[in-house]
């Protein structure tokens, strides 16, 4: 009887740890840079927010994981957003109330949409997120931990503070307990 409760008691606690963990990853989102030798331009793209073959039929490559963001809204979130100028081909994203949706328009940008969450407070596992601007209107986002002298190389300069991504996702389930 002992013996069958023991297991029983053990199976019930790694179900729960299961769901748990389960319910963590499914919060989370990855975060990808992608590059387009066409128009030289980058694209920062949370999963699911486009599908992969799209993004090959636009002609965009070099997809390349950059950090882990917030799929939903929570306590200290911020929004990012993701804007299109047609007339650059600049694609850039935005944390909420960084300019205001007029100000975007009249840089020509446009399809504001949501990309991810992520967190305006240093965590433990997080790791900071620059934008970095070429010229007028070429900005690319680039983590702390980034390539940031080949980028510096290319002509990026200006970096600017945008929030904090999640370095490691797959112990984010971790920190949170701590």
């Amino acid at each position: 009887m002992k013996k069958t409760f023991s297991l029983l008691t053990i199976a019930l606690v790694s179900l729960l740890k299961t769901t748990t963990v389960q319910a963590q990853s499914d919060e989370l989102v990855k975060v990808y840079r992608w590059y387009n030798t066409d128009d030289k331009e980058y694209v920062t793209v949370a999963e699911g927010e486009y599908q992969e073959g799209q993004m090959l039929h636009w002609k965009w490559t070099d997809k390349e994981p950059i950090f882990t963001a917030y799929r939903n809204p929570g306590e200290g979130r911020v929004a990012v957003y993701g804007w299109y100028n047609p007339h650059t081909k600049d694609h850039v994203s935005i944390i909420e109330d960084e300019f205001s949706d007029n100000a975007m328009m009249k840089m020509g940008y446009e399809g504001k949409h949501i990309q991810f969450y992520a967190s305006l407070k240093r965590g433990n596992n997080y790791i900071p997120v620059y934008r970095w601007l070429r010229g007028s209107h070429d900005w690319v986002t680039i983590p702390e931990e980034g390539k940031t002298d080949a980028y510096f190389k290319k002509g990026y300069g200006r970096k600017t503070f945008q929030f904090y991504g999640i370095q490691r996702a797959a112990d984010v389930f971790i920190y949170n307990q701590l």
